[in-house]
């Protein structure tokens, strides 16, 4: 795996937040889409194709690094929460508090398996123990994700349904990802040979989502009031984060003795964060939002800015590592 690269999957990201400007109509709600419904079945698709695709043998392999468990886990679920307090706190009053909830909505996700495990795999990493994290990050975020967002929403005296937001992620997102898990015995050997295929159709299902949340956010006439200002905002802030976590996960990996590969594995999953199921949560948690679009902008400029940090230092560490 080379440095950055823009792929279609990017591309399509910016075609569908300019088609949902341009023509927001089917995708918000109410329209010929019916995105109320048409969301929910996108994430079950995303979440069965994740259970159909994870292989538990591969991950027993990995389990016995618990430093590297411990430092991604706590770094993931505490170390950047903590840092989306601190930005709620920093930035009261002069953020737009929709904007202040996409940063602490970006802070609380999970870490993502693919890119992950590809870019640890890249940097002679410890794969299995990158696997392992990235994997036991998934399902501790469809708990710890809502938790934390009903805390702070609770603290603004904001209205959260916990009940009814879990109840929802068990519905549409645990219960697929069992189905899935349980399906790898009739389907597993077919999944394996069509990989490329369903990564296809699971990337369509994001963009897909990508659209409608956009498209609810341009008929409410979210950003036009806005500007450029929460662009720029976001990009400076996302950046920040980035590189407070990546630069903090190093120094205690190093300072914990630990070997190269599982610093890399380290490195490349507590600082990460996922959009395969930052958008379908989103669309679970904050569905009724008009601003769901904006709330999503942090993890939609998050995603490339890992991937592009992460491919040069793969680079480099393999060099090193030869």
């Amino acid at each position: 795996m080379g440095g950055f690269k823009f792929d279609w999957f990017m591309k399509g990201m910016l075609i569908a937040v300019g088609l949902a400007a341009l023509w927001p109509e089917p995708g918000a709600h109410g329209g010929w889409l019916h995105p109320e419904l048409l969301n929910k079945l996108g994430v079950a698709l995303i979440f069965f194709l994740s259970g159909l695709s994870l292989s538990f043998a591969a991950l027993r392999a990995g389990t016995l690094q618990w430093r590297v468990h411990l430092l991604v886990q706590t770094t993931t679920f505490l170390v950047f929460p903590l840092l989306g307090l601190l930005i709620l706190w920093a930035t009261r009053g002069w953020m737009k508090p929709d904007l202040q909830l996409g940063f602490f909505y970006l802070c609380a996700l999970p870490s993502t398996v693919s890119s992950s495990v590809a870019l640890t795999a890249a940097a002679r990493g410890n794969v299995p123990a990158a696997l392992f994290n990235a994997t036991l990050s998934s399902l501790l975020g469809v708990v710890l994700t809502p938790a934390w967002l009903g805390f702070v929403l609770g603290q603004t005296g904001a209205a959260f349904p916990i009940w009814d937001v879990m109840l929802d992620l068990l519905q549409w997102l645990v219960l697929p990802l069992v189905l899935g898990q349980l399906s790898r015995p009739l389907l597993g050997n077919w999944a394996a040979k069509h990989k490329k295929r369903l990564s296809t159709v699971d990337r369509l299902t994001i963009l897909l989502l990508v659209y409608t949340s956009f498209a609810d956010s341009v008929a409410q006439g979210v950003w036009s009031h806005y500007g450029v200002g929460a662009l720029v905002e976001t990009v400076v802030g996302t950046a920040l984060i980035f590189a407070v976590v990546l630069l903090a996960v190093n120094a205690v990996a190093r300072a914990l003795g630990m070997a190269e590969p599982e610093r890399v594995a380290s490195v490349f999953c507590g600082s990460k964060k996922t959009l395969a199921s930052g958008v379908p949560m989103a669309q679970l948690i904050f569905g009724a939002n008009p601003a769901l679009g904006l709330i999503l902008l942090p993890i939609m400029i998050y995603h490339p800015l890992q991937l592009a940090v992460g491919g040069v230092l793969a680079q480099r560490w393999a060099r090193a590592a030869e």
